[in-house]
């Protein structure tokens, strides 16, 4: 395993506190921990190491959301979503580490505008006092590669899904069971894909074993501080730190 600074220490496990938060109850944080780790770690091998913590993540998720996903939407999202994987998979294998530290900065450029396209559309919607559009079924052929792609480049994809879910007019509560058995499946999916390519390995799991108290120490916090603060403010500031990680990981 790579000696790390005190200073990447705790970057390291910032990063994992916000990946526990992320899948309790605070998904706006979920794009931070791809941006920590690729500047800690080199681009690729960030991506084997956040993807152990993101199931560990996972597992906290279903277990406190299981009973309220609607399989429905899943069973119509998975195929679609194996077709963005495979591509990320073939990226990953012909790219560098500074190929693959730009994607996952330009992926997170697109991510941010997603998710201001959904506050603008929210917004627009509420001011109008209209109930959320609906997405015609057949957009699960665009946002389900999409979302594979950007999980499996960039471990990323929950803005792309959020917006899918939320369009979907799905209340809060099956968002959140929908959206953790969603990526507690994909990320499993690519864990084969992860170690064929050498990116998660015996030393990233180590290190992934020493950031677990942080991730559920995240966990709990994000319980606990999601409806004690201001979403949108949060999430403005979030997408803020987005941005300009998506513009250092670019230049």
């Amino acid at each position: 395993m790579p000696t790390f600074t005190g200073p990447e220490w705790l970057l390291l496990g910032l990063a994992a506190f916000a990946v526990g938060a992320a899948k309790s109850g605070m998904p706006a944080l979920g794009p931070i921990p791809a941006a920590i780790f690729a500047s800690v770690l080199p681009a690729k091998a960030s991506t084997g190491a956040v993807l152990g913590l993101l199931l560990v993540g996972d597992l906290i998720a279903v277990r406190m959301h299981h009973a309220h996903a609607d399989w429905k939407v899943l069973r119509r999202l998975l195929p679609s979503v194996l077709v963005g994987i495979l591509l990320g998979v073939v990226v990953l294998w012909a790219a560098n580490d500074v190929t693959v530290r730009r994607i996952i900065g330009a992926t997170l450029l697109v991510l941010v505008a997603l998710s201001v396209v959904l506050m603008l559309r929210r917004r627009a919607d509420a001011a109008a006092g209209l109930e959320a559009r609906p997405v015609p079924p057949a957009l699960s052929l665009v946002f389900g590669p999409l979302g594979g792609f950007t999980t499996m480049i960039a471990n990323a994809a929950g803005p792309v899904m959020t917006l899918y879910f939320v369009a979907s007019r799905l209340p809060v509560r099956a968002i959140l069971g929908t959206a953790a058995w969603f990526f507690l499946i994909v990320n499993t999916m690519k864990l084969p894909f992860s170690i064929g390519l050498g990116l998660m390995t015996p030393e990233s799991l180590l290190l992934d074993l020493l950031l677990v108290p942080a991730l559920v120490l995240g966990a709990f916090g994000g319980r606990m501080a999601a409806g004690r603060i201001s979403q949108a403010w949060f999430e403005r500031v979030v997408l803020l730190l987005t941005f300009a990680s998506g513009v250092y990981l670019l230049v």
